[in-house]
Order: C-alpha cells, then sequence, then structure tokens
C-alpha cells in the first residue's frame, strides 16, 4: 500500500511517499481505507524530534493518529462494524497511509463529508479530555491560547456549551470567527496579559494552552500564581513549570459518534483551510509548522 513515512528526525524533506505493507485487523479492530486522514501539529513536532523525551520514535514511522474512511477488514471479537461502512477513527496505525488500523472510532453520520469527519477525532478527544482535567464549569472563566485553531475553537464550543466564559487569544483577523463561536476574543502577543484582565476584571479561573508558543508564565502570572488549573497540549516544557502537560487520553467510547452527528447537523464548527493528496503530506506538514494554516489541514485519498 501507499503510505507516508520518515527513517530520521528532521524538517519536512524526510517525509518520503513509498510502498510499504498492509496492516491486518487483530482482534476488536478494523481496518479502513482512508478516504480522509487529519495533520496535526503535534505531528510535526514528533518528526522534528521536539518531543523525543516523551515519544521517541520507532523508525520507521508512519505518522498520523486520525482518519475517515470505509471498514475493509473486522478482526476477531464483535467490534459492532461491517466491511463497507463509513467511520471515524483515531487510528492505532499511522493515518496518512491508504489503509490504516483503529481500536476506537464511531459510524460517520452520511450527511457529514470526510474532510470534517477526519479533523473531528483528535480536537475533540483532547478538548473534552482537557476541560475534565481543568473540571471547567458555567461558574469559571476559562482563557484559551490559539483559540482559533481547530483544536482550540473545538474547545471554545465545549466550553461555551458548558456554560463557561470564554476568552480567546487569536490574530484580529479570528476575531469574528471566535464571536461566532461565543468566546471574546483578544490579541496574542505583548501585553496579553493586561489586554485579559480588560476583558476580565474578575481574573481567570482556568487556561487551556493549545498553542506551546510560551505562554505558561502569563498564564501563571492570570492565575494569580497558581499553576493547578492550566493544562497545555503544546508546551513540553510545561510540566518543569508545575504546569500539567498532556494530550488525548483514553479510549472515547460513544462520545465520538454523539459529536460526529453534532458536526453532521451544524452544531460543532470546524474550519477546513485546505486538503492535498497524501503524495503531498511534507507541503501539508510545511503549512502547519508555520502555526497559521487557517483551519483544518487533510490529506485526501488520491494516489
Amino acid at each position: 500500500m501507499k503510505a507516508i513515512q520518515y527513517e530520521e528526525y528532521g524538517g519536512p524533506e524526510v517525509l518520503r511517499f513509498v510502498e510499504v505493507e498492509e496492516p491486518h485487523a487483530g482482534p476488536g479492530q478494523i481496518r479502513l481505507k482512508v478516504m480522509a486522514s487529519g495533520v496535526n501539529p503535534f505531528e510535526f513536532k514528533v518528526r522534528r524530534g521536539y518531543m523525543r523525551d516523551f515519544i521517541p520514535a520507532s523508525f520507521p514511522v508512519t505518522p498520523g493518529t486520525e482518519a475517515a474512511g470505509i471498514v475493509d477488514e473486522v478482526g476477531e471479537g464483535g467490534t459492532g462494524v461491517s466491511v463497507g461502512d463509513e467511520v471515524l477513527a483515531y487510528t492505532v496505525t499511522g493515518s496518512y497511509a491508504e489503509y490504516a488500523l483503529a481500536e476506537d472510532f464511531a459510524p460517520k453520520p452520511a450527511g457529514l463529508d470526510w474532510e470534517t469527519a477526519a479533523a473531528l477525532p483528535v480536537a475533540t478527544k483532547t478538548s473534552e479530555h482537557v476541560l475534565n482535567i481543568l473540571k471547567v464549569t458555567d461558574s469559571d472563566t476559562l482563557l484559551v491560547h490559539g483559540a482559533a485553531s481547530v483544536v482550540g475553537s473545538v474547545g471554545v464550543q465545549f466550553a461555551v456549551a458548558r456554560g463557561a466564559t470564554v476568552i480567546g487569544t487569536a490574530s484580529e483577523a479570528n476575531h469574528d470567527y471566535l464571536r461566532s463561536l461565543g468566546a471574546v476574543p483578544v490579541t496574542y502577543g505583548d501585553g496579553l496579559a493586561d489586554r485579559v484582565r480588560a476583558v476580565a476584571p474578575r481574573g481567570i479561573d482556568a487556561v487551556y494552552d493549545v498553542t506551546g508558543y510560551d505562554v505558561i508564565e502569563v498564564s501563571i502570572e492570570l492565575r494569580g500564581g497558581a499553576t493547578d488549573r492550566i493544562v497545555s497540549i503544546a508546551d513540553p516544557t510545561a510540566a518543569k513549570r508545575g504546569v500539567t502537560f498532556t494530550g488525548a487520553d483514553g479510549r472515547f467510547g460513544p462520545q465520538l459518534a454523539d459529536y460526529a452527528r453534532l458536526a453532521a447537523d451544524g452544531g460543532l464548527s470546524v474550519r477546513i483551510a485546505q486538503s492535498f493528496p497524501l503524495a503531498d503530506a511534507a507541503r501539508a506538514q510545511e503549512l502547519s509548522e508555520t502555526g497559521h494554516p487557517g483551519g483544518k489541514l487533510i490529506l485526501r485519498a488520491v494516489f
């Protein structure tokens, strides 16, 4: 099968479009023919070696964790799906490939396009996990760094649904978008603490860092020196400063299906910036690495 792999740490140039052996579904697994795969900043950070202390690479690496596709093989153990079913999934093999294996998946609603389906697993799983760690409720004011990103914007929507007041950092070009999601936007960069205090005079109860761009210290400052309700999914140095560093955790269960239906019905918004053929994964990751892709980047099943 066709897949993207790399055999050493480095820039986008180490990614290769290669022919590899097909995986096959084991007990409790499905194999899906990948129609679309999500591109996430975490993937270039692993490729660059930035995460080697947490996730050392076992070369060769096939990147990618989320996909949407058609079930074409079902392992033993009764997975509740059949060959031919359309699903979105959190994969256990790299999703930058023609086929991927999954144990955590949900049916794709007929009204949900492939690209949006592929954009949901990481953003929804991560944000649900983080908001649970932060114990966000309707009495809280939550600050989201990188609120206009896909993961950040899903976090905003989940927090608003919990009744929280949400303040989101973003460039001015994304302020109207954040307002449409129910957040109060502020511009990131120098003077951020003062701008946040101006819109949240009673203070910040919790912080969700999606960016990883040196916001831990200002977050601690805005929390009055406390670190207990700050979570970063992007800055591996956070733990050294007493801040929780985490990503998606555990299996989804039925929630992924709920979020898929919500997105299909228009109740959950995900911006798709651009899609690329699988062979152009290096271009997609290069754009992801700029930090300003303008929405979700997708690899599609064009070989």
